[in-house]
């Protein structure tokens, strides 16, 4: 059985160690709050511990950042604590570890937000490793041909590759024995302490090399988004919802479709503004998250509701599934009746859809049918829509 299986509760804590400004990343906030596959980087690396099975988890964040974490984790991972960073690297972890002394875990996991990508079976790699040792990292073999260079232009000396790696995070040490390692540092020797095992190591504590990961990636610079969101793009899953409502004709100069209001000699009835296609829209989008349906979230015997613009429920459908992570792909709405004639306004339905969506108007598909004069539509007693939302969503 591994330390993992064999702790629960608070005996195993993970810290997350995101207090940089990651100014190499570019961007208008740091790189840990910038979006991978439409998921905040932070997010998908406490993601990550929790779905390793880690319940106990601290933030070290920089004091400035809060509103941006609180955003980023809304309705992800529960976060038991949040603390500052410090000035470092060292010191922010060394927060960390403080906040967890007065319900001390046996084991504590350190890892960077800006690694996003770290697998259960990586966690378990590290946590087990401590069975025999007082720390463990996840590494790489170096398998590149090193050179120096004093000017970065011209080579030096070759260097030899024999017994490096390249480190990685999360890792792992038994909490008595790095809280020690940290505390005791001395300043005085002005080293850059560039990871966790290298204050365990210069406390003469013993750490594993496991298995690392290739997919483990550290997000620096700009150009390492773009392999990041190639490798979220193997971490989501696609799900399409349908939808499909019916609103009766009744007394009115105009009715109200996909926000566009087009004048007829009819009105369409509901106890909010009737609009037949944003409401299968919204119902789609809900089920593709499985949230139910319009009706659960907006009753029509509220009267809170009454006359409602159904922008609203289609902007609230969209916040529930980027909250989980999701990001539409694609809409497609179809309108069915006779009258009146959606070609001429099918433009405008496009622009303001896509507008309370966020979404490109080239995701956005309107159309209409008929129904050959046949059925309630036929007969012009009402009109009826149907549509599918094709979303994409990280895979838990």
């Amino acid at each position: 059985m591994s330390p993992i299986e064999s702790t629960t509760g608070s005996r195993v804590a993970a810290i997350v160690v995101a207090g940089g400004r990651g100014s190499r990343a570019g961007g208008d906030v740091p790189k840990q709050y910038r979006t991978v596959g439409g998921v905040p980087m932070i997010r998908r690396s406490f993601a990550a511990l929790a779905d390793a099975g880690i319940g106990r988890l601290v933030a070290v964040i920089h004091p400035d950042d809060r509103p941006l974490f609180a955003a980023a984790l809304e309705g992800g991972p529960n976060i038991a604590t949040v603390v500052d960073g410090g000035s470092t690297r060292r010191e922010s972890a060394l927060n960390g570890l403080r906040a967890l002394n007065d319900d001390p875990p046996e084991i504590v996991l350190i890892h960077d937000a800006a690694r996003p990508f770290a697998d259960s079976a990586l966690v378990h790699r590290v946590i087990d490793a401590l069975a025999t040792n007082d720390g463990a990292i996840p590494a790489l073999p170096v398998t590149d041909t090193l050179k120096r260079s004093d000017d970065g232009c011209t080579c030096r000396s070759t260097v030899s590759r024999d017994g490096l790696w390249r480190a990685q995070t999360p890792q792992a040490f038994l909490f008595p024995a790095i809280l020690k390692a940290h505390e005791n540092v001395d300043e005085r020797q002005q080293t850059e302490w560039t990871d966790d095992a290298h204050i365990a190591e210069s406390a003469g504590l013993s750490v594993a090399i496991v298995q690392g990961s290739e997919d483990n990636i550290k997000i620096t610079s700009a150009g390492d988004f773009a392999r990041a969101e190639s490798l979220a793009a193997g971490s989501t899953e696609t799900r399409i919802g349908s939808g499909f409502d019916v609103h009766r004709f009744g007394a009115g100069t105009f009715v109200t479709l996909c926000g566009v209001a087009i004048p007829h000699d009819h009105g369409l009835a509901g106890h909010s503004d009737a609009d037949v296609g944003w409401h299968a829209l919204t119902d789609a989008l809900l089920g593709s998250i499985g949230a139910g349906d319009i009706g659960s979230h907006f009753p029509p015997s509220d009267p809170a509701y009454a006359d409602a613009s159904s922008d609203r429920f289609l902007r609230h459908a969209a916040a529930l599934l980027r909250e989980q992570g999701g990001r539409i792909v694609h809409v497609d709405v179809t309108l069915i009746c006779e009258r009146p004639k959606v070609g001429p306004r099918r433009r405008d339905m496009v622009e303001r859809t896509a507008e309370v969506l966020g979404i490109e108007a080239g995701r956005v598909s309107i159309k209409a049918t008929t129904t050959e004069r046949l059925g309630f539509t036929g007969r012009e007693e009402g009109i009826a829509a149907q549509a599918v939302a094709t979303v994409t969503l990280p895979l838990r």
